[in-house]
């Protein structure tokens, strides 16, 4: 009988197979690799770039402010210009950087076609005067002539009247004639016809008297008016500050021929400032009188308002001016340098991500970054501040996407990062 092999049985232990080991992570590697491959290849991968060279962005949640931000200057919110009010001399009474008053004489102009015209006018003022005088004597005259007139017909009447009733009273005793009682009737008629008219003549005439008279007052009224104006016109030769400040710049030397409106100096009122800023023109649609502005002076940051902004286009600029609270700000100077931010629109809980040379390419297409893939996905921008730009469609909040340039790698659909 054949006994079994159980004595000569040993046991091994198990030890770790190496080579399988590193087959089954050659294969692995294998998978991963083809699997990439794949995906590479379904996306159209055909090159590779270096992460190192981009900058990459995460797309989140928050607020936006859309902001322009731009350099200007501190400029005097009030700097009238002195002009001329006549032709004439100017002498200039102040030099430029001069402080002045409110009121000061600043300027006087030497017109002598003034100065001759007044002496002519008041020479025509006197002549309308004496003319106005001789036509009240002469109305006074003429209004007793004719008085008089009227008081004879009247006494001319009343005898024709008595002669009248004695006729009549010597008719009824058979007195006089017939003949002669019909004269005394017709002497009546006859007087009081012509006491009629005389009446009628002294009241016409009175009129026209009263109007002659009237039109001659207007004449010297209207010579008064005349001496009036030159007086203020020569008045206005001495030229006064108009505002509380220092002379910015004379325009005219001394003792000039100017015409009337000729510019002579600038006036700077410095108990006011603006600012004075140069937007791009591509902003200029977006500007509007009222958007507040961060200004930025000396380190120190004030708000204000927009308060003007210029219709006209100079050097593809913009010219805007920002009123601002001054009550706090000490030092401040004519034409210093500052820096501001434009408060175009503020946006609340929107999709964003940070500004980058992306948006050169259009702002239609953005690489969306999935481990080491970048792939190219459509997206819809919205508002676009100086830092952030909104996000309407494409993307969700914690999506990375490149925000560096795109000319290297525009034409491609998806590549590698290493």
């Amino acid at each position: 009988m054949i006994k079994d092999t159980s004595a000569q049985d040993v046991a091994v232990e198990s030890k770790p197979n190496i080579k399988k080991i590193a087959g089954i992570i050659l294969v692995s590697l294998l998978f991963i690799f083809f699997v990439v491959k794949a995906l590479v290849s379904g996306a159209s991968v055909s090159h590779s770039f270096e992460r190192s060279s981009m900058q990459i962005a995460q797309v989140e949640m928050g607020d936006l402010v859309r902001d322009i931000v731009s350099n200007g200057r501190i400029v005097a919110a009030n700097a009238p210009q002195i002009y001329s009010p006549e032709q004439g001399f100017v002498s200039l009474k102040v030099k430029a950087g001069d402080e002045v008053s409110l009121g000061q004489v600043v300027a006087t102009v030497d017109s002598p076609e003034l100065a001759n015209q007044l002496k002519q006018e008041t020479s025509e003022m006197e002549r309308l005067k004496g003319e106005l005088a001789r036509q009240e004597l002469d109305a006074r005259s003429q209004t007793l002539q004719l008085t008089k007139l009227l008081d004879i017909a009247q006494v001319d009447l009343e005898a024709a009247q008595r002669e009248n009733r004695r006729a009549h009273a010597s008719m009824k005793s058979n007195l006089i004639s017939q003949i002669d009682f019909e004269k005394a009737v017709d002497d009546l008629a006859r007087a009081e016809l012509t006491q009629r008219h005389a009446k009628e003549e002294v009241s016409i005439a009175k009129e026209r008297l009263a109007f002659e008279l009237a039109s001659a007052k207007s004449t010297v009224s209207r010579q008064a008016l005349v001496l009036e104006e030159l007086k203020r016109k020569i008045n206005d030769l001495n030229i006064l500050a108009t505002v509380k400040g220092v002379v910015g710049n004379l325009i005219v030397q001394q003792r000039a021929l100017v015409k009337k409106n000729d510019a002579l100096m600038t006036l700077v009122d410095l108990s006011a400032y603006e600012v004075e800023l140069n937007v791009a023109e591509s902003y200029a649609n977006d500007l509007g009188i009222g958007m507040q502005a961060e200004i930025n002076i000396a380190g120190t940051t004030f708000l204000g308002k927009l308060s003007a902004i210029s219709p006209e286009v100079k050097n593809r600029q913009v010219t805007a001016r920002v009123r601002f609270d001054q009550q706090q700000l000490n030092g401040i100077r004519q034409n210093q340098q500052v820096s501001a931010r434009v408060l175009l629109e503020s946006k609340k809980n929107v999709m964003k991500v940070r500004r980058g040379s992306f948006m050169q390419s259009g702002g239609f297409y953005a690489f969306k970054v999935e481990g080491g893939i970048a792939t190219k996905v459509d997206i819809q921008l919205g508002a676009i501040s100086m830092r952030e730009v909104e996000i309407l469609s494409g993307l969700t909040a914690g999506d990375e996407i490149i925000i560096s340039n795109y000319d290297e790698y525009s034409k491609a659909d998806a590549f590698l990062l290493n």
